[in-house]
């Protein structure tokens, strides 16, 4: 690999993650060295709880003002941009003047961050009223035919999430090779590959959200009862290794999402250790990171006394 080229990492998480990322990124500011050269995080992605604009995962809740400020400053004073998962694929008009995801746009309306949009309506509002935003466009758009592709990626957009099932699509990668730094690489889908009911989930996350109504959450064919792990995830047909990873750097692509929303955070962690950690410091980068995450644990449980 390059060593003078950067590599950006998007990570998941942007709320339910907060701790870990925090623990991560100053882990990787203390030992750089231990970590794959010329890696970066490039954005922390995500939901806020009870925004009805959330897609891909419903978030129920709330929070205040004050808390998504702290978010918004957890992530930027690190240098990472935060990153709005703004896909609910069942927005109209009348939803995009929403009091609270219009709050949650201010307070974070400093031309740093970014947001994945695949509604028309809703991004046509966020470059009227929000124009310093960096826009995405989703995955969750299910974009897969080549032509609709290029045309996309030739709009105006930060970055386009390729549909994870052109992964290995040899002759769609190499047709994509000359705008590579264009577009973001999902690496540990959990997903089958071609899954017919990924719109419909999609869908109905969407409708959950809208409604506030977890009735209506989606079953997946696919899912097992079995607790979601990292060892579970190397085995499916869209995981991609890190020899894979570095085959797509060859071929000039620099953005890589890590996906790991609504899964338990040792999937989240054992991801982070997998791709971003050089193989002889894991075991010392876990330990460590596991170590400062019991200690911030047991502290904020004091404060909560």
């Amino acid at each position: 690999m390059n060593q003078e080229r950067e590599i950006y990492w998007h990570l998941p998480g942007l709320c339910y993650f907060r701790l870990l990322n925090q623990v991560l990124l100053s882990t990787m500011a203390t030992y750089p060295e231990k970590f794959r050269d010329g890696y970066k995080i490039g954005s922390v992605y995500g939901t806020i709880p009870g925004a009805i604009w959330n897609g891909g995962r419903a978030v129920f809740g709330i929070t205040t003002k004050a808390d998504v400020e702290r978010v918004v400053e957890l992530y930027n004073s690190r240098n990472v941009p935060v990153r709005f998962t703004w896909t609910n694929s069942l927005l109209e008009e009348k939803h995009v003047y929403d009091t609270y995801c219009n709050m949650i746009m201010k307070v974070a309306d400093n031309g740093f961050n970014q947001v994945l949009v695949n509604r028309p309506v809703l991004e046509e509002y966020i470059r009227k009223e929000y124009p310093s935003y960096k826009l995405i466009s989703s995955t969750t758009k299910r974009m897969t035919d080549l032509a609709m592709l290029k045309e996309e990626i030739a709009k105006d957009y930060h970055l386009v999430v390729l549909d994870y099932d052109l992964n290995r699509d040899e002759k769609v990668i190499k047709e994509l090779e000359p705008v590579a730094d264009r577009l973001e690489i999902l690496v540990n889908e959990i997903c089958y590959p071609n899954c017919p009911s990924r719109a419909e989930h999609y869908r109905d996350e969407s409708l959950s959200q809208l409604e506030f109504d977890q009735r209506t959450q989606f079953h997946c064919p696919n899912k097992s009862n079995e607790r979601r792990t990292f060892e579970e995830c190397m085995k499916r047909p869209a995981f991609m290794t890190n020899d894979e990873v570095e085959k797509y750097i060859e071929k000039g692509f620099c953005n890589f999402k890590i996906v790991g929303r609504g899964l338990p955070q040792d999937f989240v962690k054992d991801s982070y250790l997998y791709f971003l950690v050089k193989d002889e410091h894991r075991e010392f980068i876990r330990n460590h990171i596991d170590h400062v995450l019991d200690e911030l644990t047991k502290a904020q449980r004091q404060m909560r006394r």
